[in-house]
C-alpha cells in the first residue's frame, strides 16, 4: 500500500458520519475522532507537511478556514515552522480587516483576514478540514490573493467529490488526503 493510500485509509477509519446534521438529509463528515487520536492526527499533519518541505514546495505561511481549518492549519503551520493566518467569519477579528462575501446555497456569508496578515508574494497554503461545494475555499483563496499572497494549494483532510468542489475551484491546485465519492489526487 502506498503512503497516500495508507493515509486515506487512516482518515476514513477515523471519520464519523452524523446523519441529519446540520439539517435533515445531510450526512456530516465529523473529523473529531481523528482529532482525538494523537497518533492519527500527527500522521495526517506530517502527511500534509511533506508536500511543503522540499525545495519547490516550501511555504511562508498557512491559512486556515474557521473553524476546523484552524485546528488542522495551526498544527500544520507549527509542523512547517511558519506562521498561521486565521480566515474568520466577519466581525470576529479586531483591528483593520479585509473581507470577501460569497454565495451560499441559501444566502451569503462573509469571511475576513487582518489587512496585514499576508505580504505580497508570500507563499501560502490554504487549509480546511473538508472540501464540499468549494464556495468557502474559493472566497478564502481569492481573499488571500487580493491581499498579495501567492496561494499554492488548497489542502484538505477530506474531500466530498460528489459535491463538485474541486471542479468549482477550476485551475487552483487541490490536495485532499481522503476523497469520498471519487478518485484521490496524487
Amino acid at each position: 500500500m502506498t503512503e497516500p493510500e495508507a493515509i486515506s485509509d487512516l482518515v476514513a477509519s477515523r471519520l464519523r458520519d452524523v446523519a441529519d446534521f446540520p439539517k435533515p438529509g445531510v450526512v456530516f463528515k465529523d473529523i473529531t475522532p481523528l482529532l482525538g487520536d494523537a497518533d492519527a492526527f500527527g500522521d495526517v499533519i506530517r502527511a500534509l507537511a511533506r508536500r511543503h518541505t522540499d525545495s519547490d514546495g516550501t511555504v511562508d505561511a498557512v491559512a486556515g478556514v474557521e473553524a476546523r481549518g484552524f485546528i488542522v492549519g495551526a498544527a500544520l503551520a507549527l509542523e512547517l515552522g511558519v506562521g498561521f493566518v486565521p480566515v474568520r467569519k466577519a466581525g470576529k477579528l479586531p483591528g483593520k480587516t479585509v473581507q470577501r462575501t460569497y454565495d451560499l446555497e441559501y444566502g451569503t456569508a462573509t469571511i475576513e483576514i487582518h489587512a496585514d496578515a499576508v505580504s505580497p508574494g508570500q507563499r501560502v497554503v490554504l487549509v480546511d478540514d473538508v472540501l464540499a461545494t468549494g464556495g468557502t475555499a474559493i472566497a478564502a483563496w481569492d481573499l488571500l490573493s487580493d491581499c498579495g499572497a501567492d496561494v499554492v494549494e488548497l489542502a484538505t483532510v477530506v474531500e466530498l467529490a460528489f459535491l463538485g468542489g474541486r471542479e468549482a475551484l477550476g485551475e487552483r491546485p487541490v490536495h485532499s488526503l481522503h476523497v469520498v465519492g471519487g478518485a484521490a489526487d496524487a
